[in-house]
């Protein structure tokens, strides 16, 4: 079964890396977004199995968005992994108990951890390609 999973990060060399690592190891389709607006226009006009979000972005930051997921009837199930660069173990936990969240992504990441730790998060079976 095709997964279908948004990016939204607004570093494109990210965005290109992460696309790149769910398509190939694992053949999942990714939509890529770069600010939390964009995404959030996709995350409303596709289905979407999974949102991989970053959680610092100018104008909208990625608690910003998730929010505005939470308070959609179409999006406030779709699970989402929050995408950052600190590794700070209270605020990590705090992260964790935001409804939807699904687990938390410390960049730099491993290509092979990131595929298993989302489909591990929720449940798919994979074989890597």
């Amino acid at each position: 079964m095709n997964k279908k999973i948004l990016v939204v990060d607004d570093d494109e060399a990210i965005q290109e890396v992460i696309k790149s690592c769910l398509q190939e190891l694992a053949g999942w389709q990714v939509l890529l977004a770069g600010s939390g607006l964009e995404g959030l226009r996709i995350a409303n006009s596709e289905p979407l199995d999974a949102i991989l979000l970053d959680i610092s972005m100018p104008e909208m930051n990625g608690i910003q968005m998730l929010r505005k997921l939470q308070e959609n009837l179409t999006t406030k199930t779709i699970p989402v992994f929050l995408l950052t660069a600190r590794n700070f173990s209270p605020e990590r936990e705090q992260f964790l108990q935001l409804p939807q969240v699904a687990g938390i992504i410390i960049k730099p990441f491993n290509a092979i951890k990131l595929v298993e730790q989302v489909a591990q998060s929720l449940g798919w079976k994979f074989e890597f390609l």
